[in-house]
């Protein structure tokens, strides 16, 4: 103990003296480790507590750095969670609207290849029949072709076969005038024949007998193979320019009927009445007036005149005797 003081004392000492005022390093640094050691000899148990005192300072600062490094931890920790689940809920948000928009371009997408299908089929099957109707123009074409040629030909043939009637028709006016002028003088010597150097015209041809403005003519036969049909009959009156006998009123058919004489061979007289289309009809077109003079009509059917039986109707074919009639010559 007495050592320690005097040590102390003898710092002391040295301390009070005087000494120059630069001190090298050395000399500083073993003034300061002698203090420190002089102070801890002279008071154990304050720096004991002092040391127990600043480690407890140390062990609850420690505790409180561990402690707020814990707490600033999992702060950032529930930061980058919240920042972990607002990014996956904000890419969730945007992958699930990016979904709905995909989705939706899909739908279109194939509403729209549908919509390219059926305009497709449409334009096919168009553009088929647009191609059958070419292939039908194209052979309708070749059958005008065909038929132009057709024609063209028929008109060549047609242009010859009008210069030929035309020549057909001069040669045939040239034998109508020669015709005409043969029956102008067959009229001529019929009517008024030569007698005494003169000519003396009369109404009718001789044979003929005149009624009012009609010359009539019988032709009455006994036989069977100079009988006519009607047909014939009506050829034979044209051959002397005359029709078979047309009855315009009542005066006219009783002379008809007055001429057609009853003779047990004949059936009856042909007159210019036939059975046509369920009517009567007369040479020259007209119809009957007067439907109760005859029963009614029969196709294939034609008229008979007898003297005291009125008109009938007989097959068109049988055979019988005949009346002709031609206007008279006015003289």
């Amino acid at each position: 103990m007495a050592e320690d003081v005097n040590y102390a004392s003898v710092v002391f000492k040295n301390e009070n003296r005087s000494r120059p005022e630069a001190k090298n390093k050395e000399e500083t640094v073993y003034d300061e480790v002698k203090e420190k050691k002089k102070s801890t000899e002279q008071s154990p148990d304050t720096n004991d507590k002092k040391a127990d005192g600043r480690r407890r300072h140390y062990r609850l600062l420690a505790c409180c750095l561990a402690t707020f490094c814990v707490i600033l931890l999992l702060g950032i920790i529930a930061i980058c969670v919240y920042i972990a689940t607002l990014s996956h809920e904000n890419n969730q948000t945007t992958l699930l609207e990016m979904n709905r928009n995909l989705t939706n371009l899909i739908n279109n997408l194939r509403e729209d290849n549908i919509n390219l299908t059926v305009q497709f089929d449409n334009l096919t099957r168009a553009f088929a029949v647009l191609e059958s109707n070419v292939i039908n123009l194209t052979a309708e074409k070749m059958n005008l072709t065909m038929q132009n040629q057709k024609l063209e030909t028929q008109n060549q043939e047609l242009e010859m076969e009008t210069r030929n009637l035309i020549n057909q028709i001069n040669d045939m006016e040239a034998k109508g005038n020669e015709l005409n002028i043969s029956r102008a003088q067959w009229s001529i010597d019929a009517y008024c024949p030569r007698k005494d150097g003169g000519r003396r015209c009369k109404s009718c041809q001789p044979g003929w007998i005149l009624f009012k403005s009609s010359c009539y003519v019988v032709l009455d036969y006994k036989t069977s193979t100079n009988r006519k049909t009607w047909e014939e009959a009506q050829e034979l009156c044209k051959i002397r320019s005359s029709d078979l006998v047309v009855v315009d009123n009542a005066e006219e058919k009783t002379y008809v009927s007055v001429n057609s004489f009853n003779r047990p061979e004949n059936e009856g007289y042909w007159i210019g009445l036939k059975a046509e289309d369920g009517k009567w009809k007369w040479v020259d077109g007209s119809d009957l007036a007067n439907s109760f003079w005859i029963e009614n009509p029969t196709d294939g059917h034609c008229a008979i005149s007898r003297q005291t039986q009125g008109w009938k109707s007989v097959n068109c074919h049988n055979r019988n005797s005949w009346i002709c009639e031609q206007k008279s010559l006015s003289v």
